[in-house]
């Protein structure tokens, strides 16, 4: 039996895992991924395995279908996002999968928090000057008494707000899907979005890209905004419409952004949101700690596993 891994951050790790394969006599598959594999590459290799444990690749129809024929049982998608997935052929084709879910709540909000105290300090502009040899000294935002939405109240959210919470701010919280105490979570305010977007000085996306979420910060959203406003991306790089984003920026509605995450990744060498200092720029590694891609794989195995009637 032979498992494909085309997780990067599990890659890294698979030393870590192998034995647990080895002692079900199953044969890993691991090439060598720096984000993701293309539809081309899958269709050439995931017909010829039995597990598939999948990272953020073009997961599409085509491909289950190419496995269904070939010796495919079972998919899990390692971690929480599912948007590169096609679960509804998975259906269909009668191939069990599951993601991961609420794997990695803390570690990303931790992300997020970075990200917020860089762009209010310029932390990471001050860095790169320094090391040039440029001492600058830009001036900062206090962030005691200023306004944080957190869009998305799902693990990461509730994990963002928990960490906000001593920092002193007012807390509006976007979810319509939730259905928890909001006392509990700790919002201070509770609204459809983008109604009171005005408020935020800072934006915090943590939400699941779906059809509906697609292009949540657009044109029509960011006019709403305050001059000024701080935006912090989490999450998927498609819940924000980039052409919009860089003529705001271009315009100083928005003064800075933070994004681990873009609409074509890798982010492409030439793209022009290289040509704004202040903004901070992440490679889709909000999840990749040591810890949480220890805890993520373990339970990928163990779905994988079950899925194969091998545990």
């Amino acid at each position: 039996m032979k498992v494909l891994v085309t997780c990067p951050p599990m890659l890294k790790n698979i030393d870590l895992f192998r034995d647990q394969f080895t002692k079900k006599g199953i044969e890993l598959i691991t090439p060598e991924v720096t984000q993701t594999l293309s539809v081309e590459e899958l269709l050439e290799l995931v017909p010829n395995v039995e597990g598939w444990i999948i990272g953020d690749d073009p997961a599409k129809r085509e491909v289950f279908e190419a496995g269904k024929k070939g010796k495919l049982i079972a998919a899990v998608k390692w971690g929480v996002g599912v948007d590169n997935v096609d679960f509804e052929a998975c259906k269909d084709l009668g191939i069990p999968i599951s993601n991961t879910p609420r794997m990695f709540g803390g570690e990303v909000a931790d992300l997020a928090m970075a990200y917020l105290l860089g762009l209010a300090r310029n932390s990471y502009q001050i860095d790169r000057e320094v090391r040039k040899g440029n001492w600058i000294k830009p001036s900062g935002s206090s962030i005691a008494g200023k306004t944080v939405a957190v869009v998305g109240l799902g693990d990461i959210g509730q994990a963002t707000i928990r960490r906000l919470k001593g920092f002193d701010v007012t807390i509006i919280g976007y979810d319509p899907f939730l259905k928890e105490d909001l006392t509990k979570i700790g919002v201070d305010i509770f609204d459809s979005f983008p109604n009171q977007i005005e408020k935020a000085d800072f934006i915090i996306i943590t939400c699941a890209l779906t059809p509906s979420s697609k292009y949540l910060i657009n044109q029509d959203t960011i006019s709403k905004m305050k001059t000024g406003v701080r935006i912090i991306n989490v999450s998927r790089g498609p819940l924000i419409n980039e052409e919009h984003l860089l003529a705001a920026l271009k315009s100083e509605k928005i003064e800075s952004v933070a994004l681990d995450v873009f609409e074509v990744e890798p982010l492409l060498k030439n793209h022009p949101i290289l040509d704004y200092p202040k903004c901070i720029l992440g490679a889709h590694n909000g999840s990749n700690t040591t810890e949480g891609v220890i805890r993520a794989s373990h339970k990928a195995i163990e779905l994988l596993f079950g899925f194969l009637n091998l545990s």
